[in-house]
């Protein structure tokens, strides 16, 4: 039986008035089951605060991205040791925001998992298409390429202890929502990719949706076979929508 995450992407959103707000709610929910595993990936800077509201509560906390490099002369780059020190699990890489709008390549992403798989964080790898990709009928090439960059860097073994999470580019924001069977259909073959080199971590993997998940459609998305919960934006800083979406897991 695989785990099963709902993590939350906050991107460049929260205060600290509203951040407690948020986090005060999540501990009060007792978001804990066995199997499952509730999270939140937060700005940089409130890394302490998050580790501050929710040290010894079930929900886990992370960043949202980390550095290649591990130290050095990079101003304004956050490593993933120092994300580490504030008792983070986990550190988002791949997004397709850092990829489209920052530049990070398959190769950086790729030295940027690897780094935070050093720190001895959990990564939750992004992958997806763009829809003109989509419509072009590349999106198992897309999705493909972007792990076997990671894959050619790292080894397939890598891939243990880590969370893989399909963010159709379409539908990221746009209130756009990939269908259950679409949703189904990539993560099977990201599976099945896995499958022919390693079975068992491809058993184990558990592969994320992200893409407009709302509570309103989170059920109908997580009954898939092969969706293990959901990377959640904009519906993570509502407590309200969030802890309906964990609840559909």
């Amino acid at each position: 039986m695989r785990n099963r995450f709902v993590i939350g992407n906050w991107k460049l959103n929260g205060s600290l008035s509203s951040n407690a707000t948020l986090l005060d709610s999540l501990v009060s929910a007792n978001v804990s089951a066995t199997g499952k595993f509730c999270g939140v990936c937060v700005p940089a800077p409130y890394l302490v605060q998050a580790q501050s509201a929710l040290a010894g509560s079930p929900v886990g906390w992370g960043s949202q991205d980390v550095s290649r490099f591990e130290s050095g002369a990079y101003t304004g780059e956050v490593s993933a040791l120092m994300v580490a020190d504030f008792g983070s699990r986990y550190a988002i890489v791949g997004h397709s925001e850092r990829r489209a709008i920052f530049g990070d390549s398959d190769e950086v992403v790729a030295a940027k998992f690897g780094q935070v798989k050093k720190a001895g964080l959990v990564p939750i790898l992004c992958v997806g298409e763009s829809l003109a990709e989509r419509e072009a009928g590349n999106t198992e090439n897309v999705v493909s390429r972007q792990l076997k960059s990671v894959v050619d860097a790292h080894g397939f073994g890598a891939l243990r202890g880590v969370i893989l999470a399909y963010e159709p580019v379409w539908a990221i924001g746009t209130g756009k929502t990939a269908s259950p069977a679409q949703a189904q259909e990539v993560h099977a073959f990201l599976r099945s990719v896995v499958a022919k080199c390693d079975e068992q971590v491809a058993t184990e993997l558990p592969i994320l949706y992200g893409g407009s998940v709302k509570k309103a459609n989170a059920a109908d998305l997580f009954a898939n076979p092969d969706v293990d919960g959901g990377l959640i934006g904009g519906a993570s800083l509502v407590a309200e929508e969030f802890l309906g979406i964990w609840s559909a897991l």
